[in-house]
């Protein structure tokens, strides 16, 4: 497929699913049921890092976790007493537990102590002319753990120092950053620009992509979602995530694979 084909293709499919309808099936749906700034970035936060496996479970299971935090995750983390953490030992979503998200819930606590959003966490770490948000997400994760945490708790944030694709946290920053005026995305964080995110990256993305012709194997990896962005780039130099869109709806709803 030829380059204007191919960009004339996935335009159709990013029109088609970059739309308010998509949002009641898929885990952005957490976030959009706030409308202050730090409940969408906290229910965000959780609702991409739960986002593993069945979208319908994935979403009850982050729904239940707004119900434990009173649907009001600011205030709950900002306010609640030691003591109120007691049923949030029960949580459990995959391998994410409650000694997990225990510690979430501190390090919450103790960065918006100090810092009135979480875009600073990613952005604090980056320059103007950074190409991509690597750096973001290395300094997400050394801040995140930057606490005495549980050694079990560092796989559910991911980092580029690790080759890791990064899939959930750079699906939660195309959701913090892109703004189209669509619907599904905020479009709250000015400090990244949509030019520097990576297109979130899983084995069914990958696979799309292969098949596609833009990257060369069917891996999910960093070095992969680089590749890959970099050909996205070629389409739309100012937002190559809004593919996201349409290779996850190729991947995972169209099954062209």
């Amino acid at each position: 497929m030829k380059v204007q084909q191919l960009k004339a293709f996935l335009d159709t499919k990013v029109a088609y699913y970059n739309n308010p309808d998509f949002i009641e099936g898929d885990p952005v749906c957490i976030p959009h049921q706030f409308s202050e700034l730090q409940d969408i970035e906290i229910a965000g936060l959780f609702a991409a890092v739960l986002a593993w496996g069945n979208r319908t479970t994935i979403i009850n299971k982050c729904r239940e976790l707004m119900q434990h935090m009173d649907n009001a995750p600011y205030d709950y983390i900002r306010n609640h007493q030691p003591k109120e953490r007691l049923k949030l030992m029960q949580f459990c979503h995959r391998t994410f537990n409650g000694i997990d998200l225990l510690y979430f819930i501190e390090f919450l606590q103790h960065y918006y102590e100090n810092i009135i959003s979480l875009e600073f966490a990613f952005s604090g770490h980056m320059t103007p002319g950074d190409v991509n948000v690597e750096k973001g997400l290395i300094g997400f994760h050394k801040t995140f753990f930057s606490l005495e945490h549980p050694e079990r708790t560092r796989k559910h944030i991911s980092t580029p120092e690790k080759n890791s694709a990064c899939k959930r946290l750079n699906m939660y920053l195309r959701w913090m950053v892109r703004n189209d005026e669509n619907g599904v995305d905020f479009g709250l964080w000015k400090h990244i620009s949509p030019s520097q995110l990576v297109c979130p990256v899983d084995v069914h993305v990958a696979r799309v992509a292969t098949r596609l012709g833009l990257i060369a194997e069917a891996k999910s990896d960093w070095r992969t979602a680089l590749d890959l962005t970099d050909q996205l780039r070629q389409l739309d130099p100012e937002d190559p995530a809004k593919y996201d869109f349409a290779l996850f709806g190729l991947g995972v709803i169209e099954k062209y694979v």
